[in-house]
């Protein structure tokens, strides 16, 4: 057969697994920075980093903020807590709803309610009438918010992008939180030092300006609607059963959980542990933030270059066991200089699990259930980080910051053991199942 001929008769898919092949046999610049092709994609990335660094600066204020006004680890877990509790009732009716309406419009909602509580934060403090019941209300706030957010926005990278250039987008999502990661908390410390916290909350809700801008400017196909409609509560539903009857996703999902209320709560105890253990000012704060950004933006690299010719599993389970043996170094230090290096490493292991998990979700499920399955996701999110964040400000306040950090890393390792375990067997139980 000519090759004209042979590729006529070759399915989309086969033309898409052929056309990976080959590009799993080259790693470099154009590689690296591909989704980039796509101006819908560079529109986002452009306005996503300015209004990340924004978020960045608050994150940062607002940890420093809530020890200052009450001294408090277990307050520092409750704001953590109440930030993503609301993704728990609500995550999975967004995740349906990012597959009924376009993801767009969601986003450009929830980007013009994200500006209005930074902004009203800002002028509360400003005006020093902050108060810590003001700042959960307006944390639960952001967090209902984030519930529609984040499975829209995880879902919209496709039609951003292609299939094709899925897993380096998301890969160039997480270099560009962490360049973010970097810049923001360095910015912070500064703003804090010379000019006051209100400062970093009021420049956040002016960052939103910039992705609302992106989004407005895309030029998108027209949306089509779902074939069969359901209620959010059928949807949620559906999401949940296709996610039951996939092995991989089920595995995913537990590491996920795991890594969430355990490994991810430290950076709840970061204000204490700058602060109480390694005695520290606002500028080196903001010091150690970014040197977790720099590693972490330095494993989204190496998935965006390389995770096409590396395996997924192993970027995973290798990155949950980098990042335990990183945050256990950082725990047991008091030496500030080692501190920031071991951030780094340990930014770098959970940034290869995190961007690995989401990439090996959304490559693994069908287009019309991909916001349902990351409305699942979200919630997973929302689930371990109030119940993480309150387990360790609680436990910290018992056995101290390092401890509960210590313990943590060495559960996430463990269930990474786990994980990989139940992986291999599966594999040879699949193997030894095909017919010889």
């Amino acid at each position: 057969m000519e090759p004209i001929e042979e590729a006529a008769e070759m399915s989309d898919a086969e033309q898409l697994r052929r056309r990976s092949k080959d590009k799993q046999k080259k790693v470099g610049v154009k590689q690296t920075f591909r989704a980039f092709t796509h101006r819908n994609y560079r529109l986002f990335f452009a306005g996503q980093l300015i209004s990340l660094i924004g978020t960045w600066l608050n994150n940062t204020a607002e940890g420093w903020l809530v020890y200052q006004l009450t001294g408090s680890k277990v307050l520092l877990g409750t704001v953590a807590a109440v930030s993503t509790a609301p993704m728990l009732i609500l995550s999975t009716y967004g995740g349906w709803l990012a597959d009924q309406i376009p993801k767009r419009s969601i986003l450009v909602a929830t980007q013009i309610c994200s500006m209005l509580l930074s902004l009203t934060l800002a002028f509360l403090v400003w005006r020093n009438l902050i108060q810590p019941w003001q700042l959960i209300a307006l944390a639960a706030a952001g967090g209902v918010v984030m519930a529609f957010d984040m499975p829209a926005r995880q879902a919209f990278v496709i039609e951003m992008t292609s299939r094709e250039d899925m897993v380096n987008a998301i890969s160039l999502n997480s270099a560009m939180f962490n360049g973010a990661r970097i810049v923001g908390p360095s910015i912070a410390g500064i703003l804090m030092a010379h000019t006051g916290i209100a400062m970093c909350f009021f420049l956040d809700g002016v960052s939103f300006i910039a992705v609302i801008i992106g989004l407005l400017m895309m030029q998108l196909a027209p949306h089509s609607g779902p074939v069969h409609q359901e209620s959010p509560f059928e949807g949620a539903v559906s999401g949940f059963r296709y996610v039951k009857n996939d092995p991989r996703l089920l595995r995913i999902f537990f590491l996920f959980s795991v890594v969430g209320i355990f490994g991810w709560s430290y950076s709840v105890l970061m204000p204490a542990l700058a602060q109480d253990v390694l005695k520290v000012s606002e500028m080196s704060y903001g010091m150690l933030l970014a040197s977790n950004g720099v590693g972490a933006l330095a494993g989204a690299l190496t998935i965006a270059a390389a995770g096409h010719v590396l395996s997924p599993r192993k970027l995973a389970l290798g990155g949950v066991w980098i990042f335990s043996a990183m945050i256990i170094c950082f725990a047991l230090t008091r030496t500030f200089w080692i501190a920031l290096l071991c951030l780094a490493g340990s930014g770098f292991g959970l940034l290869l699990f995190f961007s690995s998990a989401n990439s090996a979700v959304q490559t693994s499920v069908q287009d019309n259930m991909r916001g349902r399955v990351m409305g699942i996701w979200a919630l997973v999110f929302g689930g371990a980080v109030p119940i993480g964040s309150m387990e360790a400000g609680t436990l910290a306040h018992w056995i101290g910051a390092p401890s509960t950090i210590v313990l943590g890393a060495i559960l996430c390792a463990l269930a990474a053991g786990a994980t990989s375990i139940h992986a291999r067997r599966q594999s040879i139980a699949e193997a030894a199942a095909q017919p010889s």
